[in-house]
């Protein structure tokens, strides 16, 4: 629990304000001892580290085994011993004369995230941690040492915290991320009292929906590739954009002026989308590349299920106690969650760790020697290069790659259809069924029903067919993940029909509703499989191409929020729907013909990364 704290951003406050006297790092300890791979490593700055994993020296002073010297934390200015010259290299031997053979194992962040490397390393870790086995570190051509974890079993490892420990992190994060989706929707249910308190029309109340998903639109393309710096790290995103998020929540209850609540309510989304550009990214931080599918089941969860089940919070209080009291839920629900990062959500990335790491090491032993990964990278880094890679990149291989270009238009659409959902129910359930808010609130259950079938689907496709092909016969083709998606691309056309046209007083309304489920369940599916797709197929590029997603999602999203109620009320609820309908047929023709010429686009694209079928 200690260790869980202590990375927090309330351990990490506690360390700043009493230097770090409390909450020490192992480093910090004075009972700290270097591995031995390290030892010598740090004293014989000609040695060498073979690939079989064992290591070459040149000085014959260096004493390994049992005896083996170390830098303590007792003594911070240790310095490496002076080497001395000797003309024949010779290897590093036990007390007993046998050479040492110490093993290397590669961490996640060595390998190409989403690919069969990845795999094959996740697969050597999991046999390896059980085992404890001493890590040797890198070094660079210059000396340098490259930091990485000590032991295959390393506590500070992500990949190697407990099942519990992993489970209540992804917990907290899909409920950040439900809240944050949460207080979108549920801003609809005071639609009606917005336009009576500041006297405006029905399509300027909807800017208060439409403006709150264009900001967490935006900005994923700020906070995504910051969350990826090193230095930076993931939690003083989250935390400060979260702190950020419930203060403005406060004024946009209490504000006397609609500009001013329309400004309040973009910046809400704005400060609130970081769960949506890193959190997916988070869980990867902790979750093997077998396990990763199933964590990111339950975030797509808590980010489909939000914007559902807000009406349904609000539906009951708003007509009661007025138009604010949907936004003063936003702000109890989010402050909780508030407080919980900051006691109990550790920083997740790698990268981040091992670059801390290696301040305290260079710290403990007084050289300069010791280096992370991200510190050699990123030594010349420049902020035009962030925003060039973070902007300009993303755009650049929607635009020139045809398969990336139909995912980012498919799930606009997708997305921009399921927002339009929010302003058709109004028109239907109170008209035709005669249904109050919290009635109305009601029905979106629909969505957390299909949510839940999908997920079982989904699940039971994965772990019943995808893992055992995987056992059995190895990594397959990319195409090969759409293929629950082949059938599930029609029941948005299906679903949408069914609502469009069973959506009237003489058919009672549970029918209209089945369509809205069957819409759900099988968006979701479809959504599962391209969002795993992408990422196997360009995983250099999954991060960037993840937030221009979001960005083309919540675009057509905001756009749809404003013209759902011109469309319905010119072409009525029947046929409206049917035109949404007719453009989700789009989703079918793209999904067969990515399934079959997908691999063909990939070994054309300067982009994919391309795996000939087996």
């Amino acid at each position: 629990m200690a260790e869980l704290i202590r990375e927090a951003p309330l351990g990490q406050l506690i360390r700043f304000i009493t230097r770090n006297k409390y909450f020490q790092y192992p480093e910090e300890k004075p009972d700290f001892e270097l591995p031995e791979p390290w030892v010598i490593l740090l004293n014989n700055p000609d040695a060498v580290v073979l690939e079989d994993g064992q290591i070459n020296t040149t000085n014959n002073n260096t004493v390994v085994g049992s005896s083996a010297s170390s830098i303590t934390a007792d003594d911070p200015e240790a310095k490496p011993k002076p080497k001395k010259e000797h003309n024949k290299e010779e290897q590093v031997d036990e007390p007993d004369g046998s050479p040492i053979q110490l093993h290397r194992t590669r961490s996640a962040n060595e390998t190409q995230p989403y690919t069969i490397d990845r795999l094959q390393v996740d697969e050597q870790h999991e046999l390896e941690k059980v085992k404890s086995i001493p890590v040797v570190p890198k070094r660079t051509k210059d000396g340098a040492i490259l930091v990485d974890w000590y032991y295959s079993d390393d506590s500070e490892n992500p990949h190697n915290w407990t099942n519990k420990k992993r489970g209540g992190i992804a917990f907290l994060i899909c409920l950040y991320t439900f809240v944050v989706y949460t207080t979108s929707a549920i801003y609809t249910s005071s639609t009606e009292g917005v336009m009576e308190h500041f006297g405006v029309s029905q399509i300027k109340a909807t800017l208060g929906l439409s403006l709150y998903v264009l900001g967490y639109g935006i900005g994923p393309l700020l906070f995504s590739p910051l969350s990826e710096i090193p230095r930076i790290g993931r939690n003083p995103v989250y935390i400060v954009t979260m702190i950020i998020f419930v203060v403005i929540s406060i004024p946009t209850a209490l504000v006397n002026s609609f500009s001013g609540l329309m400004a309040l309510r973009f910046f809400q989304g704005f400060f609130g989308s970081p769960c949506l550009a890193s959190g997916g990214a988070s869980l990867g931080d902790m979750y093997s590349l077998m396990a990763l599918p199933y964590a990111m089941m339950a975030w797509v969860s808590a980010a489909y299920c939000g914007p559902a089940l807000g009406p349904l919070l609000s539906g009951f209080a708003v007509p009661v106690k007025g138009w604010r009291w949907s936004l003063y839920i936003s702000i109890w629900a989010s402050a909780p969650i508030l407080i919980l990062m900051f006691l109990l959500l550790p920083e997740t990335s790698g990268a981040n760790i091992l670059l801390r790491r290696a301040q305290r090491l260079r710290k403990l032993t007084g050289t300069e020697r010791f280096m992370s990964q991200s510190e050699i990278d990123q030594r010349n880094m420049k902020v035009s290069a962030v925003v060039i890679d973070a902007l300009i990149k993303p755009m650049e291989i929607t635009l020139k790659d045809p398969a990336v270009l139909f995912v980012q238009v498919y799930t606009a659409i997708i997305y921009g259809i399921y927002y339009s959902f929010f302003e058709v129910f109004p028109l239907v359930y109170p008209v035709y069924y005669h249904m109050n808010l919290g009635q109305i609130g009601l029905v979106f259950l629909c969505i957390l029903i299909s949510c839940l079938i999908g997920v079982g689907t989904y699940t039971a496709y994965m772990y019943y067919i995808v893992d055992r092909r995987i056992a059995k016969y190895g990594w397959p083709v990319q195409e090969s993940r759409l293929i629950p998606a082949l059938v599930a691309s029609f029941g948005p056309t299906i679903g949408l029909f069914l609502f469009a046209w069973t959506a009237r007083e003489s058919i009672h309304w549970i029918v209209p509703t089945i369509g809205i489920t069957i819409y759900g369940a099988t968006v979701f599916v479809v959504m599962q499989c391209i969002f795993i797709y992408i990422p196997l197929s360009y995983p250099m590029y999954a991060a960037s191409l993840f937030a221009a997603n979001d960005f083309f999602r919540s675009a057509l999203a905001c756009g749809s929020v404003i013209f759902a109620h011109p469309l319905f009320n010119n072409l009525g609820v029947d046929k409206g729907t049917s035109l949404l309908g007719g453009l989700s047929v789009i989703g079918i023709i793209g999904i067969w013909a990515l399934y079959f010429y997908g691999a063909r686009l990939r070994s054309l694209s300067k982009f994919a990364t391309y795996e000939p079928a087996e």
